[in-house]
């Protein structure tokens, strides 16, 4: 049987995960939706091409999407530190996190984006309104949909990404599998972890999947 410690341990782990999951999807966001959006209006069918931008953050993003998380994690453990004072727990993890996410939401931002309707951009245009006004009521008005198809996939992507993190005593769930699960052969939370990490990936992805569809029906 469990004890109390075990089953308040795993509790904690659960909203760790959560914590750490969340913090970091906003985090990613408020970088990577803005270099998604430069990539979007700088490409060559933009509305403000510029081949110099557009290659230039072009190269960063493939740059970081090439390097597996868990040596991004190893490598920005310098960093970490320097950021926030330590290179182990829930709030370290999130330096990491947050910029192993950009890139990705950046590219999800820029594929979202790219699918709206170049007819309504051009009526825009026509009416006089400029680059941000474009962005600001055109853009994100008409993919906000398909941006939220992308960010209940970022939220799992991330999940997935702080239990690679209990590696490195991160915390968390991922934590609690590696320490017990792989170091003390305690199959059974190892198993309760991974159960877990399921229930909460299945519920990020029915609450997105629920925002969308009734995105959805207001368009309709």
């Amino acid at each position: 049987m469990w004890s109390k410690a075990i089953i308040n341990m795993i509790i904690e782990g659960t909203f760790t995960t959560i914590y750490v999951t969340l913090a970091s999807s906003i985090g990613g966001y408020l970088l990577g939706l803005p270099m998604g959006i430069i990539l979007t209006i700088t490409a060559k069918q933009g509305i403000a091409p510029n081949k110099i931008v557009y290659k230039i953050f072009d190269f960063i993003i493939n740059i970081t999407r090439s390097v597996p998380f868990l040596i991004l994690l190893i490598l920005l453990i310098p960093v970490t530190r320097f950021i926030v004072g330590r290179s182990t727990g829930p709030t370290a993890t999130l330096v990491p996190l947050v910029i192993a996410a950009a890139p990705f939401i950046a590219r999800m931002v820029e594929a979202s984006l790219s699918q709206v309707d170049k007819g309504v951009i051009e009526a825009a245009q026509s009416m006089g309104a400029n680059v941000f006004t474009i962005i600001r009521k055109v853009l994100l008005v008409e993919s906000r949909a398909s941006l939220v198809d992308g960010a209940t996939i970022t939220v799992g992507t991330i999940l997935g990404y702080s239990a690679m993190a209990g590696i490195v005593g991160g915390g968390g769930l991922g934590d609690i599998a590696i320490r017990y699960g792989y170091y003390r052969y305690q199959m059974d939370i190892m198993v309760a972890t991974v159960i877990l990490l399921v229930v909460l990936m299945q519920i990020f992805q029915r609450i997105g999947f629920l925002i969308s569809r009734k995105i959805d029906r207001k368009r309709v």
